[in-house]
């Protein structure tokens, strides 16, 4: 790989990482503002939103929000502190743990969902922010 090839990876990786920063940030601050959740816990509801009938298995809730186990599951306790979510024993699984939404679960969903739109559409839509994609 010529030393010009590399800086152009090198650049691209840096310009995803500042976009990165960019949109967690504004949903971190606009979602905590507004619906009282972080970027974790609102993906977590929205995995779960989209999933079959409001849940999933841990495991998979693990994969969508991409935190290690131990981490997935104090989230999921801390949403199910706030009467969020609920889990329940897998009956064909001993093993398995479903985490559901409940009403208050869907409710507050779909509440921040537009607002997390809302900042999509809003930094992905800069043109700096095109420019650094490309």
């Amino acid at each position: 790989m010529s030393d010009v090839a590399e800086q152009g990876l090198v650049r691209q990786w840096h310009d995803l990482l500042a976009l990165h920063a960019a949109v967690s940030g504004t949903l971190e601050t606009r979602l905590q503002e507004e619906h009282g959740l972080g970027v974790t816990e609102f993906e977590a509801l929205e995995a779960l939103a989209c999933n079959h009938a409001g849940q999933c298995r841990g495991a998979v809730l693990t994969e969508v929000v991409h935190l290690s186990q131990s981490a997935t599951s104090r989230l999921v306790a801390r949403l199910e502190r706030e009467g969020l979510v609920e889990r329940s024993m897998c009956v064909d699984d001993r093993r398995g743990i479903f985490v559901s939404l409940t009403d208050d679960g869907w409710q507050r969903y779909e509440q921040a969902k537009p607002t997390h739109r809302a900042v999509l559409a809003e930094v992905l839509a800069r043109p700096e922010s095109a420019a650094k994609v490309k």
